[in-house]
């Protein structure tokens, strides 16, 4: 297939279904798992935060191994889908993840979290880091790339906007229990199933119709070849800019329900604060893909990040400004959320296809690192956000108890949903602007 010629539109969305699954896998764990620990399971936020940061440290290495292993699966078989079938485990692991035995509470029930949260991301790297790796092994252009990940982020978007809403409410909404948990992973589980055979179904497609002459693998599994992508500088300031984005986003979806309960004083509205955050995403999307044609990624990506930090900074002042200037700063969030997965996720196959043949035959390495990042980010932003509940007091509870508490977890509750994503995405436009590859190829 020429690179100027445009994939059909069933071909990506039937790939872009299998975002429907992951999207589920990132956004739940990401919104609620913290708060299930710190206020149904009676684990102390510091403990909590560990839980969830602890499983990713090995992602670090595990991602660009299972990169590699992929690479290895494209030279030998010419496709990367057995890895992605063994990921089909993962709803498996995140029905776990909420399947708590009804005796465990507190470090116990921690411990149990963190199994199946590790079982989880091993399973989630076998998928995702293969299913990233396609818009690589495309011969499509520069152009090209963003349509098709304009797809993936729209199917994405309406993945994390369904289960964002979806979970809270099956879980019990106002009053959440053990046992809505527990339907909630079932119910989600079943569904993230279906859409990750879809997406097979979408690679499948899609490699038929644009496939990249037939490559080889150039050495064995060892930490150098894990982290040869890093050897690149384009890559290396892209990916170090994810991080910190990922981190960030990661960080106000652990927050919300905090926000929700302590600050506005209604555990109902993390279902609304959800919708506000989602919702604008999936109608921004289309037009951050006008944005990326007529201007480039790059500089489309700095205005996201500068409209999140000043939405950031309005919801540092917390309910002193209104709900409705609340629900608006949580749109332009959104809105910027769109651009933050979208974009990177489209110059970070750019920057594989510019760094020659040799970077295409590991393609996989590549993702397995962007996935590590992604990964490594999604454990950070909770155990932040952990870390601002523990320096402000934060008095952990179980189901159905009801706990006062001090000002100072107020006070850090709403600081660290505003001022510390601005800081964090400052440090993330600092990272961005060392990139210049995109100005090359636009």
């Amino acid at each position: 297939m020429d690179e100027a010629a445009r994939l059909p539109r069933g071909g990506m969305l039937a790939f872009a279904s299998g975002s429907l699954g992951m999207g589920t896998w990132v956004t739940v764990p990401g919104l609620l798992l913290l708060y299930f620990l710190t206020d149904v399971l009676a684990v102390s936020p510091l403990v909590a935060g560990f839980v969830l940061l602890l499983p990713k440290i090995a992602d670090v290495l595990l991602h660009p191994w299972v990169g590699h292993l992929s690479d290895a699966d494209l030279a030998r078989r010419g496709h990367r889908r057995r890895l992605m079938m063994l990921g089909c485990g993962l709803p498996l692991a995140f029905a776990a993840l909420f399947l708590v035995p009804g005796g465990l509470l507190g470090n116990s029930a921690a411990a149990w979290v963190a199994v199946a949260f590790i079982a989880g991301n091993l399973l989630f790297a076998a998928y995702q880091v293969p299913y990233l790796s396609t818009p690589a092994d495309l011969s499509i252009g520069y152009h090209e790339r963003t349509r098709l990940m304009g797809f993936r982020m729209v199917v994405l978007t309406v993945g994390i906007l369904l289960s964002g809403v979806l979970a809270p409410m099956i879980a019990g909404k106002e009053d959440p229990t053990r046992s809505g948990y527990a339907l909630m992973g079932l119910v989600l589980g079943a569904s993230m199933l279906v859409t990750m055979l879809i997406g097979i179904g979408g690679v499948r497609r899609l490699t038929a119709l644009a496939p990249s002459p037939a490559t080889t693998v150039h050495g064995k599994a060892g930490l150098r070849t894990l982290l040869v992508a890093l050897r690149d500088p384009q890559f290396r300031w892209l990916v170090g800019s994810y991080l910190a984005m990922s981190t960030t986003s990661h960080l106000v979806l652990a927050a919300v329900p905090y926000y929700a309960e302590y600050e506005l004083g209604r555990p109902g509205l993390t279902t609304v604060l959800v919708a506000a955050f989602v919702a604008p995403a999936l109608l921004a999307t289309p037009v951050w893909v006008v944005v990326a044609r007529r201007i480039g990624k790059q500089p489309g990506l700095l205005i996201a990040q500068g409209a999140f930090v000043a939405g950031s900074v309005v919801l540092a002042f917390g309910s002193a400004v209104g709900l409705p200037a609340l629900i608006g700063a949580v749109a332009v969030l959104g809105i910027a959320f769109a651009a933050m997965q979208l974009l990177p996720f489209s110059m970070m196959p750019d920057v594989i296809r510019a760094s020659g043949a040799d970077g295409t035959t590991r393609a996989g390495t590549y993702t397995g690192v962007w996935t590590a990042a992604e990964a490594t980010g999604g454990a950070l932003g909770p155990y932040v956000y952990a870390a601002c509940l523990t320096i402000g007091g934060f008095v952990a509870s179980s189901a159905g108890t009801d706990v006062v508490q001090s000002e100072t977890a107020h006070t850090m509750i709403r600081l660290g949903f505003g001022v510390v994503p601005a800081v964090l995405m400052v440090v993330a436009m600092l990272l961005q602007r060392r990139y210049t590859l995109d100005r090359t190829l636009r």
